[in-house]
């Protein structure tokens, strides 16, 4: 697409970030945190103003149908806000990465060389539903020397302007160019197509959303693009797992939010281990009312359970990213069983292994090809906050440029600096 057949906003936009991001990229670590600091406290002292936008976004969407996972992702609170003003000062705590010298030598000609990492440039992303995102990137963005430009969905319209409103008014006020910081206004998707093919604007792509949104990304993007999110996620449960401990990372990784992309699909489990297990983690589940789609096997130790909803699994249930109160249950004969059903269903996102017997935990880790693998932990800790990124711009399960949850270090890039003294190449 040649740039005068571009939308008006988008040229207008990316040109004010690019210049906006040159004079970032210069802001010192004081500013930046100065920056974020502000964003932090506007979040809780215009809470009411997001909120009302908020409840206008929840209620125009409830009804128009959206469902009840994607209403969960709208929906913004007091707790969710406060939350959201924790990460940003958790952000303002991490150290700068923009600066750093790093793999330094001098060689044997004298030549001083080393890498100094840099910022990307100019940051976009285009994102459905979850409004905190807004926050996430902008000041991840900040933080790291990026302009940013944010293309949110049309369910979460006002929300989206409301807290862009926010951190504009709070980087101004730290002495940081507006333009850091631009939301699209319009509604037009076409700006968000045009955006995957602004080479030489944008240095960075990122989509969040749903599986056909990134496919599309995938499929139509020529500028730089970092995608993931999709998150069929598996835990198995070994021979030698503490029943206790897995028992309740199997409930906190299925219902402490069900909604998002990293909470536990599918719950491979050990023949052996299954008839002690399988009945606790079904009274559980059924207390959080979690419909369980069991295998043959898994089915024959349930029996007809009372405290649980039990259907029978069919194919289309392996692979799948359920987003609800939703779980699938498979028995297995062994360790290799279990690798080779990831192997085959995963989505390369988040898997665990639940055990106590460290050589099948170290095989699992070498074994497992995802961008987070666990071990006796809940897949619900591949979250950028909670791996102590502060936020980040998305989960990537690419292998190329950054893996797993995308935060400061992984917006820059880096330059060659070398320095001689009259050198000359013989």
């Amino acid at each position: 697409m040649q740039l005068e057949e571009r939308t008006a906003e988008l040229v207008e936009k990316v040109d004010a970030a690019r210049v906006a991001s040159r004079q970032l990229a210069l802001a010192s670590t004081q500013v930046k945190n100065k920056a974020l600091e502000n964003i932090s406290k506007a979040l809780i002292k215009r809470s009411d103003e997001i909120l009302l936008a908020n409840a206008g976004d929840y209620e125009s969407a409830a009804q128009e149908g959206l469902s009840e996972v994607m209403l969960d992702r709208l929906l913004l609170n007091k707790d969710r806000l406060e939350a959201m003003a924790d990460d940003v000062m958790t952000i303002a705590g991490l150290e700068d990465p923009v600066g750093e010298i790093f793999d330094a030598a001098v060689l044997p000609n004298g030549l001083d060389i080393s890498r100094r990492r840099v910022p990307l440039g100019v940051l976009a992303s285009i994102y459905e539903s979850r409004p905190n995102v807004t926050v996430d990137i902008a000041s991840l963005a900040i933080k790291s020397g990026n302009a940013c430009i944010l293309r949110g969905g049309h369910e979460a319209i006002l929300s989206n302007h409301a807290l862009a409103n926010v951190v504009q008014d709070a980087v101004i006020a730290a002495g940081i160019p507006s333009d850091s910081v631009q939301m699209i206004q319009s509604p037009n998707r076409r700006i968000a197509q045009e955006m995957l093919t602004y080479k030489g604007g944008i240095d960075l792509l990122v989509p969040r959303g749903s599986e056909s949104l990134i496919e599309f990304v995938r499929e139509h993007a020529t500028v730089p693009v970092a995608t993931g999110g999709i998150g069929v996620c598996h835990t198995f449960v070994d021979s030698s797992a503490d029943i206790e401990k897995a028992v309740a990372i199997a409930v906190n990784a299925k219902v402490q939010r069900p909604t998002v992309c990293n909470a536990l699909d599918t719950l491979l489990v050990h023949e052996s281990i299954a008839p002690r297990i399988l009945p606790l983690v079904a009274k559980e589940w059924g207390m959080a009312n979690v419909e369980i789609h069991a295998d043959e096997r898994s089915q024959l130790i349930l029996g007809d359970y009372p405290e649980a909803t039990i259907k029978s699994a069919t194919t289309d249930d392996w692979g799948k990213e359920f987003l609800s109160l939703t779980a699938a249950i498979k028995v297995v004969d062994s360790l290799e069983e279990a690798l080779s059903h990831i192997d085959q269903y995963g989505s390369g996102h988040s898997d665990a292994i639940l055990t106590e017997d460290q050589s099948n935990a170290t095989i699992f880790l070498d074994t497992v090809d995802s961008a987070a693998v666990f071990v006796n932990a809940s897949t619900r800790f591949t979250d950028g906050a909670q791996l102590g990124l502060g936020a980040e711009v998305g989960i990537i399960t690419d292998k190329m440029h950054v893996r797993g949850p995308l935060g400061l270090r992984e917006l820059t890039s880096y330059k060659w600096v070398i320095k001689g003294d009259g050198h000359v190449r013989p």
